[in-house]
């Protein structure tokens, strides 16, 4: 007679499959504080910082779009974090947000992406890496062949696919003598290295050309893209370091200024535009034909006005782009008079608005997009979950 097996473990009693189970939830900021609260097993992997580094880079391509930063226009530099998510996925303000300390005021706000914050100190030539999650800063002295004293400055942060304990900072801006600008210039820094690489330039076709730092970088697979004043955008191409100019779209009138159009990720994946012109929102992509020649098409076009309430006359009025999410393809919107009005997104896919503030001033606006992780300690989760 055969000795009697031993029972299967159940699937959720699994400690080697439990963690991948986990892995799949969803990677809202309320899922590991929700599985936390199942029992004492539940709550050890939920909160092990290993697992929660594994759930982040799991997610890193379709990061919830957590909501934004807010640098108002005065001297003192101390970014707001406004979020846009309802409970219990909303991070309070206050767990994401600067804490501004003396001497703060010569930073800018360069922009935000995989969870990490780029900040230019242009008093010390330095700039740095920010993790809100975390509260980590790295330091790095910017490149002695990148001139910041007073010029355009813009840049990046990103880190590489799977990887969360490395990170590359690409910082843009122009060479030659003042009002003779020659070229556009890029630096790449890796942290795995702890160095700059060698300059990367192309010829600009303006001596007036410098890069937009109303806006920032959209990154469209393996290409970083900036806007340039001179109505041309300008391309990176990461994994080759080679800097190129692409002209916008023809025949679009783009002297109102930057907050009226933005490059975008297009629909289907490659280099993407967009043009507010009132309250119709033009749509373009950028195409290969079969003989290989290039363009600008033409793929949408949104009739905004139709979409809002007919009783919202507030928000009738002076419509512009502030930012733009590629991973949630979202569009950071502002309406309004003078330098108040009223802010809000909208999916360019599903064209789903939806108010973030109203009454609000005026300012830069940088969204974040991320997978928050940081309210998985034990007893952290509670906290997130009833917050309202």
């Amino acid at each position: 007679m055969s000795s009697a097996r031993s029972p299967s473990p159940a699937p959720l009693d699994d400690d080697d499959l439990l963690p991948e189970i986990l892995l799949r939830l969803p990677p809202q900021p309320s899922s590991l504080p929700r599985a936390s609260l199942i029992s004492k097993r539940w709550r050890s992997v939920a909160s092990d910082p290993a697992f929660s580094r594994r759930f982040r880079r799991h997610h890193r391509l379709n990061p919830p779009l957590l909501g934004f930063f807010r640098v108002e226009l005065r001297d003192r530099f101390e970014p707001r974090f406004q979020p846009s998510l309802d409970a219990p996925n909303r991070i309070p303000p206050e767990r994401l947000s600067w804490r501004w300390n003396e001497g703060d005021d010569c930073y800018d706000l360069v922009g935000c992406r995989h969870g990490l914050v780029l900040v230019l100190n242009r008093a010390h030539t330095q700039v740095m890496v920010w993790d809100p999650d975390t509260g980590d800063q790295r330091r790095v002295a910017v490149p002695p062949g990148l001139k910041i004293a007073g010029a355009p400055i813009s840049g990046t942060v990103l880190r590489g696919a799977g990887d969360d304990d490395h990170f590359q900072v690409v910082l843009v801006g122009t060479d030659g003598e003042e009002g003779q600008v020659t070229e556009a210039i890029a630096y790449v820094y890796s942290s795995e290295t702890g160095a700059w690489g060698d300059p990367i330039s192309t010829p600009l076709p303006s001596k007036h050309a410098v890069v937009s730092v109303n806006k920032t970088a959209v990154m469209v697979g393996d290409f970083i893209y900036w806007l340039l004043n001179s109505d041309e955008i300008l391309e990176f191409d990461l994994d080759r370091k080679r800097l190129s100019l692409i002209p916008v779209p023809a025949d679009l009138d783009l002297g109102s200024g930057s907050f009226f159009f933005s490059v975008i990720r297009a629909d289907g994946g490659g280099l993407g535009f967009i043009f507010l012109s009132g309250f119709n929102a033009q749509l373009w992509k950028r195409k290969t034909d079969s003989v290989g020649v290039t363009s600008w098409v033409l793929e949408k076009t949104i009739e905004i006005d139709r979409l809002l309430p007919p009783e919202d006359v507030e928000a009738r009025r002076s419509l512009m782009i502030l930012a733009y999410a590629e991973d949630n393809d979202t569009a950071l919107m502002w309406t309004g008079i003078g330098l108040r009005g009223r802010i809000f997104t909208m999916q360019l896919k599903s064209l789903k608005f939806e108010e973030l503030l109203r009454n609000t001033t005026f300012g830069y606006f940088h969204l974040f997009e991320s997978v928050y992780a940081a309210e998985t300690c034990i007893g952290g989760g509670a906290g997130l979950l009833h917050n309202t």
